[in-house]
């Protein structure tokens, strides 16, 4: 369902003119809040300046009309914004009143973060301006303040494009203007900038370094008091004249460790003066060490290996874009992640806004934190706002352990230069610009030491130079996975140059696929589709091939023109059918820290009668003890070329166990029935105690000769169709194994009941899966593929031709009647137009070109009765005509023995 959340704000927008409410109304760092603060979020006067003449009319004096209004903190443009984007400068003003209990101390006002040159004036006075668009910057009001007044506070935002800026994908949704939350806030008249706590819980202790923003005049003192011990632990230390920082050691005893698990943060105050700071540190350690009875190194928290299993997270919001509209909604994405079994997010190029960070802290999720990336040059003005920013966001991000690593670049975006080769231009990732991006790597470590720092996710023909992480992307279709995965492993060791730049070679970095999933393995990409059959061969694949450390999956939700995420862009649920082709199981199988696979191939072709052989591979990623050893349950069904389900073979073995095992346990060897249909192998992992430690199974076509007892069956196949008349739309897929109308009308077949014993039938029936069908784009329309949709070009879901929405929340039903020899017998309603991995056949006969011919996609079983008058009468005539009609829009698919969920073709059945 839709988030109530979004249904009420849309409710509050309407209203906020007329009230006092404040959207974001919490303060926005709670790693770094003073007592005496005011939140300036709300509606502001607002007015677009196209011609850019608002400086020279002195509309910064604030006696200006302004035409509209606008919700800050929501970029322009943004639906809940309320403003349409229509230029690219614009101004804000409103009223502001300074509590006279703040008189004394120096007012600031602050911007959590404004794209891209924001200026600020206080009753015509300029206060300052500030260039960059992801970090917060603030401005002295102090001499201009009348306590108790009220008083006129002018922005003036210019958001023209500029190549060298940090764009990342705004595309997708532009964080125009104020983005974050803008408050005033009284500090001490000497002041901290900063405050950073560095862990050490090898020693029991936390370095704590204590920022001004200029050098002290005189010897100060500050004071840091830690809570969450026994007893609040206090030290003191001096910020010595000339200097503009101190840094001190503090012991903590029996440190409280912050884990996934249990995320126990202290919470801490540091005063300089009159000024006091809150915030926050959580006891951890990031580091790497080699998983356990291997050589393989692993990213370790507080020096345990962990398997990362993470999401790429583009962190948009539908109608906010860079902006969330409630705190609520930022714990929520983090509790969505952890729901599913991920430990980790990586923000994909975009410095996050500090609350969701403080809800990764408060919570438990680990998070990659990535610089936004230019779309320009690496020329002088793109390498000084890179650098300005990645040390702005550390600054700011210091003290959030869910922070485990840095990511300066990404796939070597805004890092190729035009140089002329051959008398034509190309974009070159140069040598002094690899050179450069290694000087980031250095400076990002010299900032901070305590995390990991990757200089450049890497792919599309570009190597690492200097990092941590020896990361990685591909996109493949599931079939890929294995060969990709060997050749890897025979390429990734200390001192190979394979996906590093020249002059440069591998270490003894953690091995990670940081981008991953089938998304860009298709030809123009797969557009909407089921993720999970893929998916379910790429972990059974990871697992194998413990070298790699984890993976992260593109993407957390869908966004514009990417719908390849575990949720929907309105963070709706997709359903991936999992639980209804083994019992429990869910998405967190995939990510169970102790997994059983099958390997990559998840569905297979036998003969009726084979005894297969299936592979077993058990990977522990987990320190838990689970005794010595686990039991591996299983069960065969078989769904025959009737629809009608019955177990074939039960059993069980153990299996050595032990944290970190990487093993291959005996096969299980079952023998195929034989009869046609689709077989199921389910496994349980199970601990000696019963309780399930992982699901999972695999698929067998079996095409068995032998037929059902006492059972006639006459078959057609669904593009034998005698009759075809439909208002939008009629065409087949792969060669007729599935055949679609869109719009309103029918499919009719004639059954050839001729030879046949009717007369001495004891039940008959019409058997056929159908689905409605929806008239996707890609069956309308020609797909574009001249659109930059890197850069947030817009398109349908289902215009690329490979797509076949996944099945979700919302659905698409269509009502059929079916007539027998013009008789109207039964109406039904078809719930959807579904795909997902309960499509197991449509995915098992998709060719293996890199296209998608409606994958995933499959219908409802349906079973018509077939009176003893019908018979009588087509026993008669030799024949028995069936008509599907549709009674609206809704459209009709019918699928064959070889496509969809049921291995039944439309038949009429004869029980004897």
């Amino acid at each position: 369902m839709k988030s109530l959340l979004l249904t009420c704000l849309g409710t509050l927008l309407s209203l906020f003119a007329f009230s006092q409410m404040i959207p974001l109304p919490e303060h926005p760092r709670p790693d770094f809040e003073r007592a005496d603060w005011k939140n300036l979020n709300g509606i502001w006067e607002f007015k677009f300046d196209a011609d850019n003449e608002g400086l020279n009319a002195n509309w910064s004096a604030g006696s200006t009309a302004f035409d509209k209004t606008i919700l800050v903190p929501f970029p322009w443009g943004s639906t809940l914004s309320g403003v349409k984007d229509e230029a690219d400068i614009a101004w804000y003003k409103r009223e502001i009143t300074i509590d006279p209990s703040w008189k004394g101390k120096k007012t600031f006002v602050t911007i959590g973060a404004s794209d891209w040159e924001t200026t600020v004036w206080l009753d015509g006075q300029k206060l300052g301006s500030h260039q960059g668009g992801y970090t917060p910057f603030s401005f002295d009001l102090t001499p201009y303040v009348r306590y108790g007044e009220t008083q006129k506070l002018v922005i003036r935002v210019d958001d023209i494009r500029r190549d060298f800026t940090l764009y990342g994908k705004q595309g997708y949704g532009n964080a125009r203007g104020l983005w974050q939350t803008v408050y005033l806030e009284a500090r001490g008249n000497n002041y901290l900038e900063a405050v950073h706590f560095t862990p050490d819980i090898d020693n029991n202790k936390v370095d704590v370094t204590a920022y001004l923003p200029e050098e002290a005049a005189e010897d100060l003192k500050v004071t840091v008091t830690i809570k969450g011990t026994p007893t609040p632990i206090s030290q003191e230390a001096t910020i010595t004249k000339g200097k503009n920082k101190v840094r001190f050691s503090v012991n903590i005893p029996n440190a409280h460790l912050w884990s996934l698990e249990d995320p126990f943060l202290y919470t801490a105050e540091a005063t300089l003066g009159d000024d006091t700071v809150s915030t926050y540190f959580g006891m951890r350690k990031i580091s790497v060490v080699n998983l356990p009875g291997t050589d393989y190194p692993y990213i370790a928290l507080n020096n345990n290996p962990i398997y990362v299993q993470l999401t790429l997270d583009q962190s948009y919001h539908p109608d906010g874009f860079y902006t969330f509209p409630s705190d609520q909604f930022m714990r929520e994405e983090i509790e969505r992640s952890k729901s599913i079994g991920l430990n980790g997010i990586r923000v994909h190029i975009k410095a996050e806004v500090p609350r969701k960070l403080y809800w990764a802290d408060k919570l438990g999720l680990l998070v990659m934190a990535d610089l936004p990336n230019s779309w320009g040059e690496p020329e002088e003005k793109m390498q000084a706002e890179a650098e300005f920013t990645l040390r702005e966001m550390i600054k700011r991000d210091y003290n959030h352990p869910a922070i485990f690593s840095w990511i300066v670049f990404n796939e070597t975006w805004g890092l190729r230069t035009a140089v002329e080769v051959d008398g034509k231009k190309e974009n070159k990732y140069l040598p002094r610009t690899q050179n450069w991006v290694a000087s980031m790597y250095y400076l990002t470590k010299s900032l901070d030491g305590s995390r990991l720092v990757e200089d450049n996710s890497i792919c599309c023909g570009a190597g690492h130079t200097e990092t941590d992480i020896n990361s990685w992307h591909a996109y493949l279709p599931g079939w890929e996975w294995e060969a990709f995965m060997a050749n890897l492993e025979k390429n990734t060791y200390p001192g190979s140059t394979y996906d590093f730049e020249d002059g440069f070679k591998q270490g003894n970095q953690p091995n990670i696929n940081s981008e991953c999933g089938n998304v860009w393995g298709y030809n123009g990409s797969t557009g909407d589709v089921d993720w999970t059959w893929d998916y379910h061969r790429m972990m059974n694949t990871f697992r194998k091939y413990p070298f790699m450390s984890g993976w992260l999956y593109t993407e957390h939700h869908d966004v514009i023109n990417e719908w390849n995420g575990y949720w929907r862009f309105d963070r709706t649920e997709k359903k991936t059918g999992l639980g209804d082709i083994v019992a429990g199981m869910t998405t967190n199988d995939f990510h169970s820290l102790v997994y059983l696979s099958t390997g990559n191939e998840i569905s297979k072709t036998v003969k009726g009668g084979e005894t297969v052989s299936v592979p077993l591979y058990l990977s522990s990623m987990s320190s838990a003890e689970m005794g010595s050893q686990l039991k591996i349950v299983y069960e065969l069904t078989h769904t025959n070329y009737l629809g009608e389900t019955s177990t074939i073979k039960q059993g069980s073995q153990l299996t050595d166990y032990e944290p970190y095992i990487q093993s291959t346990p005996t096969p299980i060897e079952v023998t195929m029935p034989s009869i046609a249909g689709l077989s199921i192998l389910k496994l349980r992992l199970e601990a000696m105690s019963g309780k399930v430690v992982h699901r999972n199974f695999t698929t067998f076509e079996v095409t068995g000769t032998d037929k059902v007892a006492k059972t006639e069956v006459i078959s057609v196949a669904p593009a034998s169709f005698t009759k075809a008349e439909w208002s939008e739309k009629q065409w087949t897929v792969l060669d007729g194994l599935k055949v679609n109308g869109a719009g309103k009308g029918s499919f009719e077949y004639t059954f050839d009941l001729s030879g046949t014993e009717t007369a001495k039938a004891k039940e008959a029936y019409f058997l056929v899966e159908i689905s409605a069908k929806e008239l996707f784009a890609k069956d309308r329309e020609q797909f574009d593929t001249n659109k930059d949709y890197m850069l947030g070009a817009r398109a349908e879901p289902s215009s690329n031709p490979n797509s076949y929405p996944m099945t979700d929340e919302t659905m698409f039903p269509s009502t059929v009647s079916i007539w027998l020899n013009g008789t109207k017998v039964q109406t039904t309603t078809l719930n959807d137009d579904p795909a997902d991995h309960k499509g197991i056949l449509s995915w098992h006969h998709q060719l293996q070109d890199k296209k998608l011919r409606e994958a995933g996609s499959y219908g409802y079983l349906t079973k018509v009765p077939v009176s003893k008058r019908m018979l009588k009468d087509a026993a008669t005539t030799g024949k028995l005509v069936v008509e599907i009609r549709t009674e609206g829009e809704g459209g009709l698919a019918v699928y064959g023995k070889s496509f969809g969920r049921w291995p039944v073709d439309p038949s009429i059945v004869l029980k004897y």
